[in-house]
């Protein structure tokens, strides 16, 4: 009788991360699978985005009627039921805009819209991870750090999502970094923190939008000011793992922001 010694084939997964992207933006998937153990695979689905082209370009500035029409059926409702189909464990929206545009009311009524397509699968977003990861690092003084495709009136609405929410935002804007997504390095992004954000003494930041570049600076940032660092991927990553019942591995990640060292309130939600 002969014995097989199989290589790893990515059939034995501790968890599953459907994510629901704008059809041009490879930022989330890149990130998730950046911070994932070898155990954890991440699973794509895109709907178009009126604000991006082929090959990820876009206006300098976002119109905010595609950011609106981005989470409006029906494609949105069809990629995550698509998705859904999966044998999954979460769906997580990687898109930071809409919600600001919808405010904290019209995104429940999405998440509550989109939770008749996923087979009883836990759905989160961006910014409702956020809200998790402020509570569960007891952060109440927020910053925001913007992508530079977003203008100050869009900023001006993420700040009122989180004031919404009960948080004092004591920093918004867009960060003054090239508005491409190809452009930002991380060295940028962690100068424009330090120098720009860091003085408002916020309990932590949010660098916003999930298609900037951003997991790898959340570490030697957090070692440097003190604070805790979330950004937009990694926020929903974690959400994601701990929605999904991973609670363990969430918690044994290590190189990405205190953030994996707490849980969601009651666990997950």
């Amino acid at each position: 009788m002969s014995t097989i010694r199989a290589q790893k084939d990515g059939w034995e997964a501790r968890a599953r991360v459907g994510v629901v992207v704008p059809h041009a933006d490879v930022g989330p998937e890149s990130e998730f699978q950046a911070m994932a153990p070898e155990d954890v695979f991440v699973h794509g689905s895109r709907v178009h985005f009126g604000a991006m082209r082929a090959g990820g370009e876009m206006d300098p500035k976002i119109p905010h009627d595609p950011v609106r029409a981005f989470v409006e059926p029906p494609h949105i409702d069809d990629a995550v039921e698509l998705l859904a189909a999966s044998p999954l464990d979460v769906i997580a929206l990687g898109f930071t805009s809409s919600a600001y545009v919808l405010k904290a009311s019209g995104e429940k009524e999405l998440f509550a819209r989109l939770e008749q397509r996923t087979r009883g699968l836990p759905l989160t977003g961006t910014t409702t991870a956020a809200v998790a990861g402020f509570t569960a690092l007891g952060a109440r003084r927020i910053a925001l750090v913007n992508p530079p495709w977003f203008d100050d009136r869009l900023s001006g609405l993420g700040a009122d999502y989180f004031t919404e929410q009960g948080f004092e935002v004591v920093h918004h804007g867009p960060c003054g970094l090239p508005s491409n997504q190809k452009l930002i390095t991380p060295e940028a992004l962690s100068e424009w923190i330090r120098s720009t954000v860091a003085r408002h003494r916020p309990d932590a930041v949010l660098v916003a939008g999930n298609g900037i570049r951003a997991v790898g600076v959340i570490d030697a940032l957090e070692r440097e000011l003190d604070f805790p660092v979330l950004t937009a991927n990694q926020v929903l990553f974690w959400h994601a793992l701990h929605l999904a019942g991973a609670h363990e591995t969430a918690e044994g990640l290590t190189g990405y922001g205190r953030l994996f060292g707490t849980r969601p309130a009651g666990g997950a939600a």
